[in-house]
């Protein structure tokens, strides 16, 4: 038989009943694993059992009322559920659903409307209060309390009265400074620790320029705040985080140049977390074309090269990433990634990210002949010889390969290494499945040109 639970026919009431769950489980495990607990722990318990009765209480209340009334009149209920709509929203093709099912048709990937099949020129929803306020006077001659906007959830979490505030928040970034650096850190805190805020900004196209437009109106006025910059970057540094969001920030005409704003300058704090941003931002294929014909790879290259410990990771995951597609590799090069990274290297700075980072480069013809003008090939041949990681040997040997193949005048170098210290004969017996591959190569180049001159 099929279950009737209200948390089964519900969606909007999971995610509260969820919320609580974990908060009393945290208090719970609190309780039993501490022997000086406090009595507020237990106090704090009652509570959050308390809420999580009064919930499926008052949805079970609910939910019988209105499969024990009459039928509601067909315009009030949504085309995908069938059932009375509690939050009316307007989609893009005009037709109107309850936000909870929308949502979940959206978010399954879904870009064209249920019940027309047009696609979807945007998926922001619209609350319909027409159709709200008359479902509201339905339902009073009927006898029956729908939730009000406090008390409704969306499937993502969020209540009415959590979209209004976040509103408030945004508009007040327009207003004098004192608001916007206490909108500013709110949204701050609301988006890393609630992913439900992170999505609200995907329902709107302003919402991300309202988020930004204290930055840029300082821009042109001269005059950055730090710690608001801080803030605001830091919230798109969360935003992008959110899966959905990804596309929407980075094709926002205002993102890419102010995060490389805050590349150059702020705190360090805000040049970490604008490095972070664009790492996140570019897991998309199309962003980290974005990103790379933006510029980013300079400001980015400058920041690795002034060598600040808490941001070095940052830069780095960013970069990698960026420079997975051929444009991307050919810009940092050219920006003067190779001798930044190559010099890094050779200083002992994070040298497992900068090696991979390198050897991806190694592809582009002109990184390969600054590696071995800087004396790339010594230090790869060092760090072969010396260091126990093996993907860091893999990643050096990569690189010699490359220049062995392109550059006959280094051919020398890496057969005084060999007679001395059989550095690359141990790595084509004992390294990766690729090492050996290219150890190898490089082992049967070297030997030729040995015997061709025994042979002239």
């Amino acid at each position: 038989m099929a279950k009737t639970g209200i948390f089964d026919s519900d969606p909007t009431v999971m995610p509260k009943a969820t919320e609580l769950k974990k908060e009393l489980q945290k208090l719970v495990r609190l309780i039993v694993d501490d022997v000086d607990y406090r009595t507020e722990t237990i106090d704090q318990a009652r509570d959050t059992l308390c809420a999580l009765k009064e919930l499926k209480t008052k949805k079970r209340s609910l939910s019988l009322k209105l499969h024990e009334t009459v039928s509601c009149p067909e315009e009030f209920k949504c085309p995908l559920s069938k059932e009375l709509m509690r939050d009316p929203v307007i989609l893009a093709s005009g037709q109107t659903f309850d936000r909870p099912y929308i949502q979940r048709w959206l978010k399954a990937g879904n870009r064209t409307c249920p019940r027309t099949q047009q696609v979807l020129s945007h998926t922001i929803l619209t609350p319909n209060h027409l159709i709200r306020e008359m479902i509201s006077q339905w339902c009073r001659s009927q006898g029956i309390e729908l939730p009000n906007s406090v008390q409704y959830i969306n499937e993502e979490g969020i209540t009415e009265a959590d979209r209004d505030h976040f509103l408030s928040l945004l508009k007040k970034m327009s207003a004098t400074l004192p608001d916007q650096t206490e909108a500013a850190k709110e949204l701050r805190l609301l988006t890393k620790r609630m992913p439900s805020f992170r999505a609200l900004f995907g329902e709107s196209r302003d919402a991300i320029p309202q988020l930004l437009s204290p930055l840029s109106e300082s821009k042109c006025e001269n005059g950055i705040n730090p710690n608001l910059q801080e803030d605001v970057i830091t919230t798109l540094l969360n935003l992008s985080i959110h899966d959905n969001n990804k596309k929407l920030v980075a094709e926002t005409p205002m993102v890419i140049p102010l995060l490389m704003d805050a590349l150059r300058s702020g705190t360090i704090e805000t040049r970490s977390n604008a490095a972070a941003a664009l790492f996140t931002l570019s897991a998309l294929d199309s962003n980290k074309e974005v990103i790379g014909k933006s510029g980013a790879l300079k400001p980015l290259i400058d920041l690795l090269d002034e060598g600040h410990q808490s941001a070095m990771k940052d830069v780095a995951s960013a970069i990698f990433n960026l420079c997975i597609t051929h444009e991307n590799k050919a810009r940092a090069v050219r920006d003067g990634g190779v001798s930044v990274i190559l010099k890094k290297i050779m200083d002992g700075v994070h040298v497992d990210e900068l090696l991979a980072i390198l050897a991806m480069l190694s592809t582009n013809h002109r990184a390969v002949e600054e590696i071995g003008d800087l004396g790339g090939v010594s230090c790869m041949l060092r760090i072969i010889r010396e260091s126990t990681c093996d993907r860091n040997k893999e990643n050096c040997i990569a690189i010699l390969h490359t220049i062995c193949l392109s550059d006959r005048t280094k051919w020398k170098a890496m057969r005084e290494e060999e007679s001395t210290h059989g550095t690359i004969s141990k790595l084509a017996q004992d390294g990766t499945a690729r090492a050996k591959r290219k150890a190898t190569g490089i082992l049967e180049r070297l030997k030729r040109t040995v015997n061709l001159t025994h042979t002239a």
